[in-house]
């Protein structure tokens, strides 16, 4: 057989050939492959309407605000996937959202925006400088804070879902802040545990502490943040001057930190029901540390895939514990009187009838929600409690997802939800009231639900 030897004019005409061939053969792909529109992000806030003549909520006895610094607000971050749709995050600055509260403005927010319940998941960051949004201890829901709240809830999602820009990035760093907080029920040398009054017989602390504060990013098509979810686990207690509304430290740094990066910042309330900050650094400082420490972790972003958003929301039963009124009442007599012998008196008033109130209840069966949301390989748990902090490790620990955080007081709210262990210590947070009202072993029982719907989210088997 002959062969013939190409001359180098016929070979660069066949590349070129070949060339061509391959290009049309690569835009006759694209071409025939329908093409998917890259993860969407809105972000926006709605201010809260509150004055001088509202009740603060967070203590024992109504709260007196007088001004404010910083604004009470809802933020909101708005996600679309091409696969799986459109989805909120909330986070409102009061003490605590209701199920009533929230139900009503996921409603109109799926009316307005197409967004349905299940896929919205609404935070309250807990400060203790807001109007009151419902019935606790000393004082009842200012009806009218209460509708800003509500109002505001669904104007963040609706302007943020008008702001949606497409090609969004989503980037994440886990950073760690151990010095605001700490474990705040101590066990103190006549065996019981802290609450107020004088700590300095205190032994130690019966619980850990969460240092973790995970920051999840999102970029616009340009390249600059749009906004920042960030996540910590302390108690929302301290503002720059005393006796007014504030968002407190953590709305404070996310506001401060807006000025400076031109982005939305949405703080997330972690499983704080057993931390506070007991003093170790000032509320201004707390602040400093705060903003320092999201700068840092901005630094350290890393892009991650958003290969789907997945949201499943699901009802949970729990019951309202049985109580022997004797009992209690002495739980509560002896500590205020050794403890807080100035506010005795009226403490104990308060507890009695908050026992009185929820005695015909005792037994009842009641429901509200929990919810994981997965972005990419981010959970985000929400639970409708002051969780304690070792029942958010515990949901960390055996969820299916590496990066898991838990985000309380998220979509009702049903009082403190101690472990076992804390309620056999005792304790104000497990001294029978409006504020903790769930039998024993409900705050383990959650935890067996979200993990339930972690794993159902990891298989793909679970349903919203």
């Amino acid at each position: 057989m002959m062969h013939h030897r190409l001359s180098r004019a016929e070979r660069a005409v066949l590349s070129l050939l070949a060339c061509w061939l391959s290009v049309s053969l690569v835009t006759s792909a694209f071409a025939a492959e329908p093409k998917l529109a890259g993860l969407k992000v809105g972000v926006a806030a709605a201010d809260f309407a509150a004055d001088d003549s509202m009740v603060i909520a967070g203590g024992i006895g109504p709260g007196k605000a007088v001004g404010q610094e910083g604004q009470l607000r809802a933020v909101a971050v708005v996600l679309e996937h091409p696969t799986s749709g459109r989805f909120a995050v909330v986070a409102c600055d009061c003490l605590f959202v209701t199920r009533a509260m929230v139900d009503a403005a996921l409603v109109e927010i799926e009316e307005r925006c197409g967004i349905p319940p299940a896929h919205v998941l609404v935070n309250a960051t807990h400060t203790h400088s807001a109007p009151s949004t419902t019935r606790i201890h000393g004082y009842d829901a200012d009806e009218k804070f209460v509708r800003s709240v509500d109002q505001g809830i669904v104007q963040a999602v609706v302007d943020a879902s008008a702001r949606m820009q497409d090609n969004c990035q989503f980037a994440f760093h886990l950073a760690e802040e151990k010095t605001v907080g700490e474990n705040s029920r101590l066990r103190l040398a006549d065996e019981t545990i802290y609450w107020v009054g004088p700590r300095d017989d205190a032994v130690g602390p019966t619980g850990p502490f969460d240092p973790q504060l995970p920051v999840l990013a999102f970029r616009g098509p340009d390249q600059r943040v749009l906004g920042v979810i960030y996540n910590h686990s302390t108690h929302t207690i301290g503002s720059l001057r005393p006796q007014v509304r504030s968002p407190s430290f953590y709305g404070l740094a996310a506001q401060q930190l807006e000025a400076e990066l031109g982005a939305t910042v949405c703080f997330l309330e972690g499983a704080s029901g057993s931390t506070h900050n007991l003093g170790a650094v000032t509320t201004a400082e707390a602040v400093e540390r705060m903003k320092g420490t999201i700068r840092d972790a901005l630094q350290k972003l890393e892009t991650r895939p958003v290969d789907r958003v997945v949201s499943l929301k699901r009802s949970f039963k729990f019951r309202v514990r049985t109580f022997d009124e004797a009992v209690e009442d002495e739980k509560v007599v002896s500590y205020c009187r050794k403890r807080m012998p100035t506010y005795a008196d009226t403490t104990i008033d308060i507890f009695r009838q908050m026992r009185k109130e929820l005695k015909p209840f005792q037994g009842d069966e009641r429901e509200t929600w929990i919810q994981v949301l997965i972005i990419g390989d981010v959970a985000l748990c929400g639970v409708p409690a002051e969780f304690f902090t070792q029942l958010g490790m515990d949901i960390k620990a055996r969820s299916p997802f590496a990066h898991t955080y838990v985000a309380e007081l998220a979509n009702d709210w049903i009082g403190y939800l101690p472990d076992e262990e804390a309620h056999r210590l005792g304790g104000y947070q497990t001294w029978t009231g409006h504020h903790s009202y769930a039998e024993p072993g409900t705050g383990e029982r959650v935890v067996d639900a979200v993990v339930e719907l972690l794993r159902e989210a990891s298989t793909g088997t679970g349903k919203p």
